[in-house]
């Protein structure tokens, strides 16, 4: 099994330093790298505090002057936001500096309120239409001249300046529904997926919706496959109420995006009242520590094992939960310790 990191700037209220938070968020890179991780991840989000990340090529170059080993990938870059000639220069260059190190990852978006800032009258439900006549422009700026006349955007001939270093770059797609895991498979691309805080059996779905697109697409593609849980290693019970605080509070503002509800202050979301979550499954302590990747070394192996065993075979580390930086980095590091070595 691989392992990968998500990790992002985060402040989930002003009593943080925005220069604090950068030094962390690098510190974690180093951690990973350090630790032989293989890929860490960037994010794509606007005008939200709880993930600083307006440009995520932008982080993806920072890291890469910090780090020489750990690839570099974006998870993910937002297709309807982007024109493809602006997306496949950026990706390019990104790739050019950090020495041939970019995954590519590739999505429709999570929030609609993110769309009616970045792309008004768009529906979150209907951005898949923008990632899939995305993704092919891209790709064939990276290789020349190319003219595209498409549903979404209009362009002359014109090519990817810079040209990426790597004559195959890696191509990610996040994916939830059956539809882009067929349009990721046919197109060669590898696959990651979140199933939130929802239960094993989310993740068997989107397996199953692997193995389906690949006997659909039959062409000869072995895709990458990766899974990604918010993750807290811990061995008392101290750092462990800590950690199940925090993953409820930042919940309780991802459901105020969810909901665009609207309470969002200079970046900040107001918490939905964990009092009006009550009885909902996805926020039940019990329910979150059994679900996510949280636990004792030893429970992390065992719930890993269960994910390696269902045909997972890149794990993707969810860092960022609002835990307090001291916590996020001694559980990074127990990981890597404590963990990891089992499937070494």
């Amino acid at each position: 099994m691989k392992f990968q990191l998500a990790v992002n700037m985060e402040r989930i209220d002003d009593s943080l330093d925005m220069q604090d938070v950068a030094r962390h968020t690098l510190g974690m890179v180093h951690i990973a790298e350090e630790g032989g991780f293989d890929i860490v991840w960037s994010a794509e989000h606007h005008a939200l505090e709880m993930t600083i990340a307006p440009n995520p090529f932008q982080l993806l170059t920072w890291w890469s002057t910090e780090t020489s080993r750990i690839r570099l990938g974006t998870a993910v870059a937002t297709a309807a936001y982007w024109h493809p000639i602006n997306l496949a220069g950026e990706a390019a260059f990104t790739d050019l500096i950090s020495g041939g190190r970019l995954e590519f990852g590739i999505g429709s978006g999570a929030y609609q309120r993110e769309f009616d800032r970045m792309k008004p009258g768009l529906k979150q439900s209907d951005a898949w239409r923008y990632m899939q006549e995305m993704l092919p422009a891209v790709r064939a700026l990276w290789q020349g001249d190319y003219a595209h006349d498409g549903e979404f955007w209009q362009f002359p001939t014109s090519t990817s300046v810079p040209k990426p270093l790597q004559n195959d770059l890696p191509v990610w797609v996040a994916a939830r529904s059956p539809i882009t895991y067929d349009f990721a498979i046919r197109n060669k691309c590898n696959v990651n997926c979140w199933p939130l805080t929802r239960p094993f059996a989310e993740a068997e779905l989107y397996k199953q919706h692997f193995d389906d697109a690949i006997a659909k697409a039959d062409n000869d593609w072995q895709p990458r496959f990766a899974l990604m849980r918010h993750a807290c290693v811990y061995d008392n019970e101290t750092d462990r109420q800590t950690a199940l605080n925090a993953i409820r509070t930042v919940l309780s503002q991802f459901e105020n995006l969810f909901r665009n509800a609207g309470d969002v202050h200079n970046g900040f979301p107001a918490s939905v009242p964990l009092d009006q979550l009550e009885g909902r499954e996805q926020y039940d302590p019990a329910m979150l520590e059994e679900n996510l990747m949280f636990g004792s070394p030893e429970t992390v192996i065992e719930k890993l094992k269960r994910y390696q065993a269902l045909g997972v075979n890149e794990y993707i580390y969810y860092a960022s939960m609002g835990l307090d930086h001291a916590s996020q980095q001694k559980s990074l590091r127990m990981f890597c310790n404590e963990v990891m070595p089992e499937f070494s």
